[in-house]
């Protein structure tokens, strides 16, 4: 087909003059509205333009802050790509349960009391110790601030058997609150044959060096009166399960304090373990003593952790059989 310019030209002059003939008979009020009418349509075209340049698109009704929807649960809906969720700093992996845990016994043993300072008379008197003499406990720790070990380890124990309890374990506690005394060491290392325990665990917080960082588990070495051979080796696996699921759980690295840096020794000068006839381990979880740890063991945040990790070291070790 062939257009002719003239043509197109007068049809062009026709309509505009017809145009502004009925723009100029419309009631102003009329008016007004059809030229904000005309102007919202023509912002909401050059956004679309704008969008689609950028390589974007338009959003989808009800996927706004209203619609409850998150970049993970509208992964569908984003056009370019979007940084990974950073994972929580400490993952913790809960450990299975086992239809041959219920059942079983297992003791934790909060170490010290509130009420060991106010009587010195009674926590310094001495108790057999497995072949020899020593106090019948001490008052223990405390960060600079005054966060003292007693409500530190009080604290954490009851986190772990409550944990403990979900997989159908029995457990015992050495002691009923934070405010007495004692029990005395020799009570304490026998506590887990009188519960018939399958394995027991001692929670501690050291006072070492205040350069010093880092947690150690103390696992049993012969002891003097050699009453406690029986549950060396037994121990050994315990003091492993236990050093790698707290570490993994509270990311504390070993004791950088000690002689022995893999985060286990072995001691032959502790009652409660010399005394044990059941498998048994102390857990330093942090040195209090050092500003870095002192604000790991009064966080209840890390308190949870370092019980989680105590937890799943007690859980793996009885859920595996004997190497």
């Amino acid at each position: 087909m062939i257009w002719h310019a003239g043509s197109v030209g007068g049809t062009m002059r026709e309509r505009l003059d017809d145009a502004f003939y009925r723009l100029r008979e419309t009631p102003p009020p009329l008016l007004a509205v059809s030229v904000i009418l005309a102007l919202l349509a023509a912002a909401g075209i050059l956004a679309l333009v704008v969008q689609v340049s950028s390589g974007g698109r338009p959003a989808r009704a009800g996927a706004g802050p209203d619609a409850g929807h998150t970049p993970a649960e509208s992964a569908s809906d984003r056009s370019t790509p979007q940084p990974a969720r950073t994972p929580s700093t400490h993952p913790v992996t809960p450990v299975p349960s086992s239809p041959s845990l219920v059942g079983k016994v297992v003791v934790i043993d909060p170490g010290h009391n509130g009420g060991n300072a106010a009587h010195p008379a009674q926590i310094n008197r001495k108790v057999d110790a497995g072949g020899f003499l020593k106090e019948c406990d001490t008052a223990g720790t405390e960060t600079d601030s005054g966060y003292p070990e007693h409500a530190f380890t009080w604290d954490v124990a009851n986190r772990v058997a409550a944990l403990l309890r979900t997989h159908g374990l029995t457990v015992v506690l050495t002691r009923a609150n934070d405010t007495g005394v004692g029990p005395c060491i020799d009570a304490r290392g026998r506590a887990g044959g009188d519960a018939h325990a399958a394995a027991a665990v001692s929670i501690h917080a050291d006072g070492g060096p205040a350069s010093g960082t880092g947690f150690h588990v103390i696992g049993p070495n012969r002891a003097p009166d050699g009453a406690n051979a029986g549950i060396l080796t037994a121990s050994a696996r315990l003091a492993t399960a236990m050093r790698d699921a707290f570490e993994s759980a509270t990311d504390e690295a070993p004791a950088d304090y000690l002689a022995n840096q893999q985060g286990i020794v072995d001691r032959a000068d502790l009652g409660g373990l010399n005394l044990s006839v059941v498998p048994k381990v102390f857990i330093e979880c942090a040195n209090m003593r050092n500003l870095t740890d002192a604000a790991h063991v009064t966080d209840p945040a890390w308190r949870e952790r370092a019980a989680e990790g105590i937890a799943a070291g007690i859980v793996t070790y009885l859920s595996s059989p004997p190497s």
